[in-house]
């Protein structure tokens, strides 16, 4: 299973409150049969319209695995496409003031941790990735804190889903895989399953 504790690398900040899900991945992606291709549409619609501008299109936040939120992210409409559209971007965790519930939901079931601090800390980590870019975040949810440079704060998330991160809970399909021959066990001694 796919234990999920320590998350470093770039950073990128994302800047406003409210941030819904309309916003992160646009109601004309949602067609898909598979998620794929949807990273490549992430905030399709704001990067547009900032011709090149947005965080995700600037060439300093490339590659980047955290991303910086503020308040209320990933509101709105409760489609998973979203939390996975910022994955296949490749962002791995989400640092925000808060999230919403759905939101918050869908990502950890994808094995991103969605973790929150105060408005004044979020801000000042903004700023400190915005200067200086090339610097790696580095974000531990065994003692749930974050470090940028001499930077640290301590971060937070309801300690379910924090053991099912840490412990790989999160990962049903792990799970399965792992106990597969207890399963195919069980499964043999059910009167309503024939094997062939």
């Amino acid at each position: 299973m796919s234990q999920v504790k320590t998350i470093s690398g770039r950073a990128l900040p994302l800047r406003g409150n409210d941030i819904d899900t309309d916003r992160i991945i646009p109601a004309r992606f949602l067609r898909c049969i598979t998620f794929e291709g949807l990273g490549e549409q992430v905030f399709a619609d704001d990067r547009a319209a900032l011709q090149g501008s947005h965080p995700f299109d600037l060439p300093q936040y490339q590659g980047a695995k955290i991303l910086v939120v503020n308040g209320n992210f990933g509101c709105g409409s409760s489609r998973e496409h979203a939390p996975q559209a910022i994955l296949r971007w490749g962002i791995q965790a989400i640092i925000g003031e808060s999230f919403a519930e759905i939101f918050f939901g869908n990502c950890i079931a994808n094995g991103v941790p969605c973790v929150t601090a105060e408005a004044k800390t979020i801000t000042h980590l903004q700023d400190l990735i915005t200067a200086n870019p090339e610097i790696p975040v580095d974000l531990s949810l065994t003692t749930m804190t974050v470090e940028w440079g001499d930077f640290v704060a301590t971060v937070s998330m309801n300690e379910g889903s924090r053991q099912m991160l840490i412990e790989g809970g999160w990962d049903t399909c792990g799970q399965l895989l792992q106990n597969l021959d207890l399963i195919q066990s069980t499964a043999q001694k059910l009167p309503y399953l024939s094997f062939v």
